[in-house]
């Protein structure tokens, strides 16, 4: 499965963004997805996750209220919608997949995209 994330860029605090993950070279259907960041110096974080089927969503305390993930499994395509953007937000975000299971840790995750620099400014 390769996994191919967009839509980042450089926005104002308070203001929206939404990153896509697209994914192709296998079923999609039954594919957990998750999105997690890496700001600079620190480690790679989870932010959100989403069942395959769609029904269970999962997120960080700290984004919770703010973003919000979908999947449009016609499309093969994951969706991080960023609300209310922060300046702790600016990171380089992952989608991330598998068929294993699904929850916050790396470690349920087989299939890495190649990131997305998203840069909040005051």
């Amino acid at each position: 499965v390769q996994l191919q994330a967009s839509g980042g860029g450089l926005v104002q605090a308070g203001d929206s963004l939404r990153l896509s993950c697209a994914a192709s070279g296998s079923t999609f259907g039954n594919f957990n997805t998750g999105w997690f960041r890496q700001a600079p110096g620190k480690e790679r974080a989870f932010v959100a996750a989403i069942r395959w089927s769609g029904g269970n969503t999962y997120y960080a305390e700290s984004v919770k209220g703010r973003f919000t993930i979908s999947r449009d499994n016609a499309k093969n395509t994951v969706y991080l919608q960023m609300n209310s953007l922060k300046l702790e937000d600016t990171a380089i975000y992952y989608c991330a997949g598998g068929y294993r299971g699904l929850g916050s840790s790396r470690g349920w995750y087989d299939y890495w995209g190649q990131g997305t620099q998203v840069t909040v400014s005051s």
